[in-house]
């Protein structure tokens, strides 16, 4: 018997939806052009720092075709998280639909169908939130109960916000409690929580350009050393240069991955 057993790695498992086709937004699937657009800028990147540390050709493609595969998991995270928060402002436009169609007197299933109208003259039938409102509206049709179809899309968005809303809205309807006051409640609170996580993206987005330009800054450096003749350019690649160039790009490296995490607030 092995006294050690080793872990076996859990493989995520994408939720799918009560009917159709409905995406898990946990998981981005890259198309052949994501995948070809995130290796360019990772080789791209890499090449253009290595050349003007290093100057060194060879050196230069290795790192280059080493960032390219690295740069898949980022670039399929950051379309990742782009999605989720393209998908919040539209869920956000919903409660102000399903407001209107409440206040007008509509029941659930006319409230839901008339918001899938204006959400998708919005944002165009391929909207995601277009798309989630076909199937719930297409459940309903076929008697899946609404509380069911809500918490579903709620778990395949990963979205806090939508989480909250379909655990009131199950509430609501086990309790038999009024809907167009609870729609109303929670439309304005999560309004809210949404508008002010979009005012501090909006006031932190000047301090991410300001650490983009900070990272370029080292590029530049090195140029101008170059230009002076410092004996600190890419051609003197002895081994204390190579050395303070390669502490020096994991210090850049480092602050970068601080700022970014600094620069990440959530509510």
């Amino acid at each position: 018997m092995a006294l050690f057993r080793k872990k076996e790695k859990e493989v995520y498992e994408e939720i799918s939806s009560l009917i159709g086709d409905g995406d898990d937004y946990h998981v981005y699937h890259m198309t052949r052009k994501d995948v070809v657009i995130a290796f360019l800028i990772g080789a791209g990147i890499a090449i253009l720092v290595t050349w003007l540390f290093f100057g060194n050709v060879i050196l230069s493609v290795v790192t280059a075709a080493a960032a390219g595969i690295i740069a898949q998991s980022i670039y399929r995270n950051y379309k990742m998280e782009k999605r989720k928060k393209a998908l919040l402002i539209q869920f956000k436009d919903l409660l102000e639909a399903l407001t209107s169609s409440y206040s007008a007197g509509k029941n659930t299933l006319e409230a839901f169908t008339d918001a899938e109208g204006d959400m998708a003259q919005i944002y165009g039938e391929e909207a995601d939130i277009v798309k989630e409102l076909f199937i719930i509206t297409g459940g309903m049709n076929n008697n899946i109960n609404i509380e069911d179809l809500l918490l579903n899309f709620a778990a395949r968005s990963g979205l806090d916000d939508v989480r909250n809303f379909a655990d009131v809205f199950r509430v609501a309807i086990r309790q038999g409690a009024n809907i167009k006051d609870i729609i109303f409640s929670t439309r304005d609170i999560i309004s809210d929580k949404i508008e002010i996580e979009m005012d501090i993206n909006a006031m932190m987005a000047g301090n991410k350009n300001e650490l983009n330009v900070m990272m370029i800054m080292p590029l530049i450096i090195i140029v101008s050393l170059g230009g002076l003749g410092t004996g600190m350019t890419a051609v003197d690649n002895n081994l204390i240069n190579v050395i303070i160039k390669v502490i020096a790009l994991g210090m850049f490296a480092l602050a970068y991955y601080l700022g970014k995490k600094i620069t990440s607030i959530k509510i």
